[in-house]
Protein backbone atom coordinates (compact mmCIF):
# COMPACT_ATOMS: atom_id res chain seq x y z
CA UNK A 1 0.00 0.00 0.00
CA UNK A 2 1.57 3.51 -0.83
CA UNK A 3 2.32 5.57 2.21
CA UNK A 4 3.24 8.92 3.37
CA UNK A 5 6.53 9.01 0.83
CA UNK A 6 4.65 7.65 -1.70
CA UNK A 7 1.49 8.97 -2.16
CA UNK A 8 3.80 12.94 -1.72
CA UNK A 9 5.67 11.48 -4.70
CA UNK A 10 2.42 11.28 -6.39
CA UNK A 11 1.49 14.71 -5.57
CA UNK A 12 4.27 16.06 -6.28
CA UNK A 13 4.40 14.59 -10.00
CA UNK A 14 0.66 15.43 -10.79
CA UNK A 15 2.23 19.17 -9.86
CA UNK A 16 4.92 18.96 -11.96
CA UNK A 17 2.78 17.80 -14.66
CA UNK A 18 0.88 21.04 -14.43
CA UNK A 19 -2.39 19.69 -13.40
CA UNK A 20 -3.26 22.77 -11.51
CA UNK A 21 -5.39 25.36 -13.46
CA UNK A 22 -6.73 22.37 -15.30
CA UNK A 23 -10.78 22.05 -16.25
CA UNK A 24 -12.11 18.46 -16.59
CA UNK A 25 -13.98 18.46 -19.41
CA UNK A 26 -15.10 14.49 -19.26
CA UNK A 27 -15.09 11.89 -16.67
CA UNK A 28 -15.98 8.04 -16.74
CA UNK A 29 -16.34 5.35 -14.24
CA UNK A 30 -15.35 2.04 -15.21
CA UNK A 31 -15.73 0.31 -11.81
CA UNK A 32 -18.61 1.59 -10.05
CA UNK A 33 -17.63 0.93 -6.66
CA UNK A 34 -14.29 3.11 -7.04
CA UNK A 35 -17.04 5.81 -6.50
CA UNK A 36 -17.98 6.39 -2.73
CA UNK A 37 -20.80 8.29 -1.77
CA UNK A 38 -22.29 8.82 -5.54
CA UNK A 39 -23.53 6.98 -8.12
CA UNK A 40 -20.86 7.05 -11.36
CA UNK A 41 -23.50 9.20 -13.56
CA UNK A 42 -23.78 11.79 -10.74
CA UNK A 43 -19.95 12.00 -10.35
CA UNK A 44 -19.38 12.29 -13.69
CA UNK A 45 -22.01 15.00 -13.87
CA UNK A 46 -20.61 16.38 -11.40
CA UNK A 47 -17.00 16.56 -11.39
CA UNK A 48 -17.04 17.63 -15.27
CA UNK A 49 -16.66 21.50 -15.83
CA UNK A 50 -14.76 22.16 -12.02
CA UNK A 51 -11.33 23.40 -12.66
CA UNK A 52 -8.18 22.06 -10.65
CA UNK A 53 -7.44 24.67 -7.77
CA UNK A 54 -4.72 23.04 -6.25
CA UNK A 55 -3.07 19.26 -5.99
CA UNK A 56 -2.19 18.08 -1.97
CA UNK A 57 -1.41 15.47 0.80
CA UNK A 58 -3.22 14.65 4.04
CA UNK A 59 -1.88 11.20 5.37
CA UNK A 60 -2.24 8.37 2.66
CA UNK A 61 -5.07 10.73 0.84
CA UNK A 62 -4.60 12.46 -2.62
CA UNK A 63 -6.88 15.78 -2.33
CA UNK A 64 -7.85 18.28 -5.46
CA UNK A 65 -8.81 21.05 -4.56
CA UNK A 66 -11.55 22.50 -6.97
CA UNK A 67 -12.97 25.53 -8.45
CA UNK A 68 -15.93 26.71 -7.83
CA UNK A 69 -16.14 24.73 -4.99
CA UNK A 70 -15.68 20.94 -3.70
CA UNK A 71 -12.91 18.44 -3.36
CA UNK A 72 -12.15 14.92 -5.19
CA UNK A 73 -10.31 13.07 -2.38
CA UNK A 74 -8.18 10.03 -3.80
CA UNK A 75 -7.21 6.59 -1.45
CA UNK A 76 -4.63 4.79 -3.31
CA UNK A 77 -5.48 1.89 -0.94
CA UNK A 78 -3.10 -1.32 -2.21
CA UNK A 79 -3.02 -0.75 -5.88
CA UNK A 80 -4.17 2.34 -6.76
CA UNK A 81 -2.25 4.38 -9.52
CA UNK A 82 -2.91 7.62 -11.65
CA UNK A 83 -1.02 7.72 -15.27
CA UNK A 84 -1.11 10.98 -17.21
CA UNK A 85 -1.34 10.06 -20.70
CA UNK A 86 -3.10 11.18 -24.11
CA UNK A 87 -6.65 10.27 -24.28
CA UNK A 88 -5.70 7.79 -26.96
CA UNK A 89 -3.66 5.65 -25.48
CA UNK A 90 -3.90 2.20 -25.91
CA UNK A 91 -6.30 1.19 -22.61
CA UNK A 92 -5.12 -0.84 -19.64
CA UNK A 93 -7.84 -3.52 -18.27
CA UNK A 94 -7.41 -2.35 -14.91
CA UNK A 95 -8.32 1.28 -15.54
CA UNK A 96 -11.19 2.63 -13.37
CA UNK A 97 -11.80 6.13 -13.73
CA UNK A 98 -10.77 8.31 -16.59
CA UNK A 99 -10.79 11.81 -16.04
CA UNK A 100 -10.38 14.15 -19.53
CA UNK A 101 -8.27 17.32 -19.16
CA UNK A 102 -8.78 18.83 -22.32
CA UNK A 103 -7.90 16.85 -25.93
CA UNK A 104 -4.30 16.39 -25.38
CA UNK A 105 -4.27 15.18 -21.76
CA UNK A 106 -6.15 12.27 -19.72
CA UNK A 107 -5.57 11.07 -16.16
CA UNK A 108 -6.05 7.71 -15.84
CA UNK A 109 -6.65 5.81 -12.57
CA UNK A 110 -5.27 2.22 -12.77
CA UNK A 111 -6.06 -0.18 -10.05
CA UNK A 112 -6.07 -4.06 -10.46
CA UNK A 113 -7.47 -5.07 -6.67
CA UNK A 114 -9.90 -2.71 -6.57
CA UNK A 115 -9.90 -1.18 -3.46
CA UNK A 116 -9.03 2.23 -4.05
CA UNK A 117 -11.74 4.96 -3.50
CA UNK A 118 -12.97 8.05 -4.74
CA UNK A 119 -14.92 10.77 -2.61
CA UNK A 120 -16.69 14.07 -4.28
CA UNK A 121 -17.37 16.42 -1.43
CA UNK A 122 -17.74 19.75 -0.29
CA UNK A 123 -15.77 19.62 2.89
CA UNK A 124 -12.24 17.53 3.20
CA UNK A 125 -13.24 16.89 7.09
CA UNK A 126 -15.99 14.86 5.91
CA UNK A 127 -13.24 12.17 5.41
CA UNK A 128 -10.32 13.63 7.37
CA UNK A 129 -11.37 14.79 10.03
CA UNK A 130 -10.64 11.52 12.28
CA UNK A 131 -6.74 11.30 11.09
CA UNK A 132 -4.12 11.95 13.37
CA UNK A 133 -1.35 14.39 13.29
CA UNK A 134 1.02 14.43 9.99
CA UNK A 135 4.94 13.45 11.42
CA UNK A 136 6.73 15.31 9.13
CA UNK A 137 4.88 18.75 10.41
CA UNK A 138 7.30 21.39 11.70
CA UNK A 139 4.53 21.60 14.76
CA UNK A 140 4.90 17.35 15.60
CA UNK A 141 7.66 17.48 17.71
CA UNK A 142 9.30 14.39 20.10
CA UNK A 143 6.82 15.93 23.18
CA UNK A 144 3.36 15.97 21.24
CA UNK A 145 4.53 12.12 20.09
CA UNK A 146 5.29 11.57 24.11
CA UNK A 147 1.73 12.93 25.00
CA UNK A 148 -0.29 10.56 22.78
CA UNK A 149 2.26 7.60 24.14
CA UNK A 150 1.66 8.34 27.10
CA UNK A 151 -1.69 7.06 28.05
CA UNK A 152 -1.59 4.27 25.55
CA UNK A 153 -1.26 0.22 26.19
CA UNK A 154 -0.80 -1.27 22.64
CA UNK A 155 2.08 -2.32 21.44
CA UNK A 156 4.11 -0.34 19.02
CA UNK A 157 3.48 -1.54 15.29
CA UNK A 158 -0.57 -1.81 15.25
CA UNK A 159 -0.36 1.85 17.25
CA UNK A 160 2.03 3.50 14.65
CA UNK A 161 -0.22 1.82 11.71
CA UNK A 162 -3.44 3.49 13.55
CA UNK A 163 -4.04 6.37 10.76
CA UNK A 164 -6.26 7.88 13.95
CA UNK A 165 -3.32 8.13 16.28
CA UNK A 166 -0.43 9.54 13.22
CA UNK A 167 -1.38 9.60 9.68
CA UNK A 168 0.45 8.66 6.84
CA UNK A 169 2.56 5.42 8.17
CA UNK A 170 2.54 1.52 6.66
CA UNK A 171 4.06 -1.41 7.22
CA UNK A 172 6.89 -0.38 5.45
CA UNK A 173 8.17 2.47 7.16
CA UNK A 174 7.33 1.37 10.74
CA UNK A 175 9.65 -1.59 10.39
CA UNK A 176 12.12 0.43 9.55
CA UNK A 177 11.60 3.23 12.04
CA UNK A 178 11.42 1.22 14.68
CA UNK A 179 14.86 -0.43 13.53
CA UNK A 180 16.06 2.83 13.93
CA UNK A 181 15.09 3.30 17.27
CA UNK A 182 16.08 0.25 18.59
CA UNK A 183 12.46 -0.68 19.60
CA UNK A 184 10.52 -4.12 19.42
CA UNK A 185 7.43 -3.91 17.75
CA UNK A 186 5.31 -5.71 20.33
CA UNK A 187 6.70 -2.84 23.00
CA UNK A 188 3.53 -1.46 24.61
CA UNK A 189 3.70 2.29 24.32
CA UNK A 190 2.89 3.64 27.53
CA UNK A 191 6.58 2.28 28.81
CA UNK A 192 8.55 3.94 26.57
CA UNK A 193 11.15 6.36 28.22
CA UNK A 194 11.60 9.70 27.30
CA UNK A 195 15.18 8.76 25.99
CA UNK A 196 13.20 5.82 23.42
CA UNK A 197 10.63 8.34 22.92
CA UNK A 198 13.49 10.65 21.07
CA UNK A 199 14.99 8.29 19.02
CA UNK A 200 11.30 7.04 18.26
CA UNK A 201 10.30 10.56 16.47
CA UNK A 202 13.66 10.55 15.32
CA UNK A 203 13.68 7.86 13.76
CA UNK A 204 10.29 8.13 12.09
CA UNK A 205 10.96 11.39 10.30
CA UNK A 206 14.10 10.17 9.42
CA UNK A 207 13.07 6.74 6.94
CA UNK A 208 9.77 8.87 5.77
CA UNK A 209 12.55 11.99 4.56
CA UNK A 210 14.37 9.01 3.28
CA UNK A 211 12.03 7.64 1.42
CA UNK A 212 10.49 11.22 0.30
CA UNK A 213 14.22 11.38 -1.40
CA UNK A 214 14.24 8.40 -2.79
CA UNK A 215 10.62 9.06 -4.53
CA UNK A 216 9.42 6.12 -3.30
CA UNK A 217 9.46 2.95 -2.52
CA UNK A 218 8.50 0.06 -5.21
CA UNK A 219 9.20 -3.69 -4.48
CA UNK A 220 8.86 -6.37 -7.63
CA UNK A 221 8.30 -5.15 -10.84
CA UNK A 222 4.34 -6.25 -11.00
CA UNK A 223 1.27 -4.62 -11.55
CA UNK A 224 0.38 -4.35 -7.76
CA UNK A 225 3.77 -2.80 -6.67
CA UNK A 226 3.47 1.16 -6.29
CA UNK A 227 4.63 3.37 -9.43
CA UNK A 228 4.23 7.28 -9.63
CA UNK A 229 2.79 8.65 -12.70
CA UNK A 230 3.58 7.10 -16.02
CA UNK A 231 5.10 4.06 -14.02
CA UNK A 232 7.94 5.54 -12.46
CA UNK A 233 9.84 3.69 -9.96
CA UNK A 234 11.01 4.51 -6.29
CA UNK A 235 14.43 3.98 -5.64
CA UNK A 236 14.10 3.44 -1.97
CA UNK A 237 13.97 -0.04 -1.98
CA UNK A 238 17.57 -0.06 -1.94
CA UNK A 239 17.63 1.91 1.27
CA UNK A 240 15.57 -0.41 3.32
CA UNK A 241 17.63 -2.12 6.46
CA UNK A 242 15.26 -4.62 7.60
CA UNK A 243 11.51 -4.62 5.52
CA UNK A 244 11.92 -7.73 3.74
CA UNK A 245 15.57 -8.54 4.37
CA UNK A 246 14.73 -11.59 6.47
CA UNK A 247 17.44 -13.98 6.42
CA UNK A 248 20.00 -11.07 6.07
CA UNK A 249 22.10 -9.86 8.18
CA UNK A 250 20.99 -6.57 10.25
CA UNK A 251 23.40 -3.42 8.66
CA UNK A 252 23.91 -2.35 12.54
CA UNK A 253 24.96 -5.56 14.39
CA UNK A 254 25.16 -8.42 11.41
CA UNK A 255 22.65 -10.63 13.23
CA UNK A 256 20.16 -12.02 11.02
CA UNK A 257 17.18 -10.18 10.24
CA UNK A 258 13.67 -11.90 11.41
CA UNK A 259 10.36 -11.75 10.03
CA UNK A 260 7.30 -12.48 12.73
CA UNK A 261 3.86 -11.66 12.84
CA UNK A 262 2.57 -8.58 15.19
CA UNK A 263 -1.22 -7.54 14.52
CA UNK A 264 -1.71 -9.96 12.15
CA UNK A 265 0.62 -7.79 10.18
CA UNK A 266 3.92 -9.41 8.56
CA UNK A 267 6.70 -7.67 10.73
CA UNK A 268 10.73 -7.61 10.25
CA UNK A 269 13.22 -6.99 13.36
CA UNK A 270 16.95 -7.57 14.58
CA UNK A 271 16.24 -9.60 17.38
CA UNK A 272 19.57 -8.40 18.80
CA UNK A 273 18.94 -4.93 18.23
CA UNK A 274 15.77 -4.57 19.13
CA UNK A 275 15.16 -6.55 22.35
Amino acid sequence: MPELPEVQTVVDDLNAAGLAGATVTRVSVNWPKTVAGHTPEVFAAQLTGRRIASIRRRAKYIIFDLKPSGHLIVHLRMTGRFDLTHPRTRHNKHEHVLIGLGRQRQLRYIDPRKFGRFYLVRHPEEILASLGPEPLAPNFGARDLAARLGTRKRCLKPLLLDQTFIAGLGNIYVDEALWEAGLHPERRAHTLTEEQIRRLHRAIRKVLRRGLRNLGTTLGTGETTFYSIARNKGRNRDALQVFRRDGRPCPRCRQTISRIIVGQRSTHICRHCQT
